[in-house]
């Protein structure tokens, strides 16, 4: 099966583990999804031990497709991120213009309706606040407003096609928010998901790696197949630097 057939196989099982449960990657998944694909290849030359002490072909299989809903889950989430990434760069190419939009319309209200109290108190009312979210508002607010009296600004020769700028920059700068903030929200869908992909994966890793530990304790030459080689290089530096020895 493809990755995105495996996550689709394994989503109801992802999705029941308890969010207590779930945890965040503490190696990089691509690493750690690779380590669990080549223990997939390294275990089954040992499947008739490993049969006898619990972890049978079936486990094997399952663990292949678990490794691949997993590369599946992170994929979506670094897609996910580059996407806001993305978002994030646009919104800060494009909002200073929005907000020099925002700053010339209520220079301009203020002076076209500089003899109505009425009007004036309702661009202060507009220019309240403040963040990224309120320009947005503001602008199709001035719209509105503007076009609810032209005749005074164009008394004062301004060029109304500003108001349908403000009414388009609104919109396109609301969704373009909304994206730049994508990795913001705390329940992150992309990156839940990846987490409980991990988890699922990381369940059956560590049986299938402590079975491993336990049938060959005295063979190194397939024990080194149930380690993680991630780990025991990096203990590796940490005591070559530190003379410390650490467990692998």
């Amino acid at each position: 099966m493809s990755n995105a057939e495996n996550l689709a196989s394994c989503m109801d099982a992802i999705l029941a583990i308890p969010t207590d449960q779930v945890l965040e990657p503490n190696i990089p998944v691509d690493v750690f999804v690779q380590e669990a694909e080549n223990l997939v290849h390294w275990s089954k030359d040992d499947l008739p031990l490993l049969k006898n002490a619990g972890i049978n072909a079936q486990k094997i299989n399952d663990l292949n497709a678990r490794a691949g809903a997993c590369r599946e889950a992170q994929s979506l989430w670094v897609k996910d991120r580059r996407s806001v990434k993305d978002a994030q760069r646009q919104w800060n190419e494009e909002s200073p213009a929005a907000y020099d939009l925002r700053d010339e319309l209520l220079h301009t209200y203020r002076y076209a309706f500089r003899t109505d109290e009425k009007l004036l108190g309702r661009v202060a009312e507009i220019a309240d606040g403040a963040g990224n979210a309120d320009m947005v508002q503001d602008l199709n607010d001035l719209a509105v407003l503007g076009r609810e009296n032209l005749p005074l600004l164009n008394a004062i020769n301004f060029d109304a096609t500003r108001l349908d700028t403000a009414t388009t920059l609104s919109s396109e700068m609301g969704d373009l928010l909304a994206a730049s903030n994508g990795d913001k929200a705390s329940n992150n869908d992309s990156k839940v998901l990846r987490d409980r992909a991990y988890t699922y994966l990381k369940e059956l890793m560590d049986e299938v790696r402590a079975c491993g530990k336990y049938l060959f304790w005295k063979k190194p030459n397939r024990l080194k197949g149930y380690q993680s080689d991630f780990w025991r290089k990096r203990n590796s530096k940490k005591s070559s630097a530190s003379d410390v020895p650490e467990e692998a």
